[in-house]
């Protein structure tokens, strides 16, 4: 037997055990001091009230026979299925129960996506990336055309008319860079890969931090993207899931390829290979879909965003170029001094113990390059924003 020899071809993850390793080793060497974290993209505040009173009835619900429930539907539960398209409606977007699925997250999706787009296809990754993207598709055995974006064009790439490609991944707002596709450049994209016949995997799963009413939550927001686009989002970050895990996919009905329907394939395939999002974290899902889940999961969201205003103003005393931060939970900033990322890191770890993440971990076009993540506890988010100015500011540390 010979197996998936695509493995071979995958490089060591080392980002985040490097910075994992970095950190433990100063922390033995200086156990007084303390750590501020702005480095993983993991949330700090504890799911809503309203998530938790759901969660404890459904388990309650699984401890009476008369409400006892086995096996859900792998698609998800109807009555979530159409919460969600509500959600969608919102924002003007008309989506049929059918086209929406339930998952365990984005992640998972991702990667199992790709089994209804077929193996040995082209797939066009804008880098800096989430390193994730490359490796689904290398164990996938794709051919992967990367893209590099920077700070002349705002880490927002057009198409290449002269690059053709079976599959595109856009994430918006993006992870790492926290930048932003305007409608214009969402509709240059879904032109494209209508024109080409490419599928675009739209990763919005930071959508909720949008503010700015001029920009697309959705894919679907822009004329033509039914007929060319899979969107997967995640209720992670919006609503504190990253330890619950839950996601939902929409394949729209009109999405075909070779004569086949891309949403009947990927029932067929979640029929196949799942048994479904279990029901106590399909009901707690549920509640984040009313009133009163969306008002508390925006206050969790406000916390963030005042993170991302004391990182912000901390950059903007300091002269720093970056991006991200006021739609997105994450800052992408340049570093400092023409350092290089790693250094970059090395030096505000034993300088000011505030940890963040090298841009090279998100591939080359991130070297020179650091993000901050919002979602770390506020006080020490304020503390490390008046950590850099003192450190930087003090020695006149400039990007421009």
């Amino acid at each position: 037997m010979i197996p998936n020899m695509n493995y071979a071809s995958l490089k060591d993850s080392y980002l985040f055990y490097n910075i994992a390793q970095k950190t433990k080793a100063y922390m033995a060497e200086h156990p007084d001091k303390r750590l501020y974290r702005m480095g993983i993209g993991d949330v700090s505040l504890p799911l809503c009230p309203a998530v938790i009173q759901a969660l404890h009835r459904a388990v309650d619900d699984q401890a009476a026979q008369e409400t006892f429930h086995g096996y859900m539907p792998e698609c998800g539960a109807p009555e979530l299925r159409e919460a969600i398209a509500g959600y969608y409606a919102g924002r003007g977007v008309q989506l049929a129960l059918e086209d929406v699925f339930v998952s365990s997250g984005a992640s998972d999706e991702l990667g199992d996506i790709l089994d209804i787009l077929g193996r040995e296809k082209r797939v066009l990754i804008m880098e800096p990336a989430y390193p994730a993207y490359v490796d689904a598709n290398i164990i996938a055995g794709n051919d992967i055309v990367r893209v590099s974006s920077c700070r002349e064009d705002g880490f927002l790439t057009l198409p290449d008319p002269s690059l053709r490609a079976d599959i595109i991944y856009i994430c918006s707002p993006n992870n790492p860079t926290g930048a932003v596709f305007s409608r214009a450049h969402l509709r240059a994209w879904v032109d494209y890969a209508n024109q080409i016949g490419a599928v675009i995997l739209f990763d919005a799963a930071y959508e909720a931090f949008i503010e700015d009413e001029d920009i697309a939550h959705s894919i679907y927001e822009i004329d033509g993207a039914k007929t060319c686009a899979i969107e997967i989002s995640s209720l992670s970050k919006t609503a504190g899931f990253t330890g619950t895990r839950f996601g939902y996919t929409v394949i729209p009905r009109e999405l075909e390829r070779g004569g086949l329907s891309l949403n009947a394939m990927w029932v067929r395939n979640r029929t196949t290979k799942t048994n479904g999002v279990s029901y106590i974290i399909q009901k707690g899902a549920a509640a984040v879909f009313t009133p009163e889940g969306q008002h508390e999961i925006r206050e969790n969201i406000s916390v963030y965003k005042r993170n991302a205003a004391y990182l912000m103003a901390a950059l903007d005393t300091l002269g720093i170029w970056y991006c991200g931060g006021k739609n997105a939970p994450y800052i992408w900033l340049q570093c400092p001094d023409s350092m290089g990322s790693w250094e970059f890191f090395d030096y505000l770890l034993h300088e000011i113990q505030v940890v963040g993440t090298p841009g090279e971990g998100f591939g080359s076009a991130g070297e020179g390059y650091f993000r901050f993540s919002t979602f770390g506890a506020p006080a020490d988010t304020e503390e490390a924003a008046r950590r850099l100015v003192s450190l930087l500011g003090g020695q006149g540390g400039r990007a421009r």
